[in-house]
């Protein structure tokens, strides 16, 4: 199991950065309020198992590197917390804008109602207006491929989670802690954003509330850049 400081460090900048709106979490709300939260759980499902994948095949590629080729890894480690700042200084840079689903999200593909899929886009008007008849099938790939098939998830979880795992320990259980977070944190942020509908819309919408959320994560997520480089 990681050390208390480390998930002292951890759990906040996850939640963090996980609550922010992002593709994910606008995908969520918009379904929420489309076609209800019981049916926007089976989009959950596919995406917390792309995240999963995601996140233990990040751990142990770099766990690999730490174990057999140590000098790579001082290059690895300098990197992510590069990348961590960059990521932190765009978050900070940000205008506050949410990225809105477009109407375009879930059209169905009424040529082969068997391999329907939902096409997923990101521009620049909201619709809530998603097809009533959306199979479960569907809803599980959309959220699967949204989180697998993001190249900046790869880099940020290679980034973010390797710093919390010692070589020292059993890789494992030190993983299985750390999933359990992200699937929790992921859980909620998804689950808050798919029930909060238009009330919560409107709250980030308002004023500079993302702004201030984007802030908040990109300092932590400054912050443990300068930890992982130096650390």
């Amino acid at each position: 199991m990681p050390d208390a400081a480390l998930l002292a460090v951890f759990i906040p900048t996850f939640f963090f950065v996980s609550i922010t709106p992002g593709m994910c979490m606008t995908l969520a709300m918009t379904l929420g309020m489309s076609i209800g939260v019981r049916r926007t759980l089976w989009m959950m499902l596919g995406e917390l198992t792309g995240v999963a994948i995601v996140a233990i095949a990040a751990v142990l590629g770099v766990a690999s590197i730490m174990l057999n080729y140590p000098q790579v890894f001082e290059v690895l480690k300098y990197a992510g917390g590069a990348y961590l700042c960059y990521i932190g200084i765009n978050m900070w840079r940000a205008k506050g804008k949410m990225a809105i689903v477009d109407p375009k999200l879930a059209q169905v593909n009424q040529a082969d109602s068997s391999s329907s899929q939902i096409q997923a886009k990101v521009p620049a008007k909201v619709s809530t207006k998603v097809p009533a008849k959306v199979s479960r099938t569907t809803l599980i790939s959309q959220g699967f491929i949204t989180a697998i098939a993001n190249p900046k998830g790869w880099a940020f979880m290679i980034s973010l989670l390797p710093p919390f795992i010692s070589v020292d320990k059993a890789v494992a259980p030190q993983l299985a802690v750390l999933l359990g977070i992200i699937m929790v944190t992921e859980s909620v942020s998804m689950l808050a954003y798919a029930a909060g509908g238009k009330s919560l819309r409107l709250f980030l919408t308002r004023g500079d509330n993302i702004r201030w959320l984007n802030r908040i994560a990109g300092s932590l997520m400054i912050a443990v850049g300068i930890w992982l480089a130096l650390g």
